[in-house]
């Protein structure tokens, strides 16, 4: 069976809903993982707009 990481729609629509759970997932506890929280506290569409990217990357 493939990781949830490797289906690309899960992981779009994780980005959309709580990117903080889709970047963690993709990336790990990283500064990548942090900023994100930070982006979607702060202005929430900074958050979906970066976890996005590096869902899509």
């Amino acid at each position: 069976m493939a990781d949830i990481q490797d289906n690309k729609l899960i992981m779009i629509l994780l980005a959309i809903f709580v990117p903080p759970v889709a970047v963690g997932l993709k990336v790990g506890f990283t500064a990548h993982f942090w900023i994100n929280l930070l982006l979607w506290f702060v202005t929430w569409i900074g958050g979906i707009i970066h976890g996005l990217i590096v869902v899509l990357k």
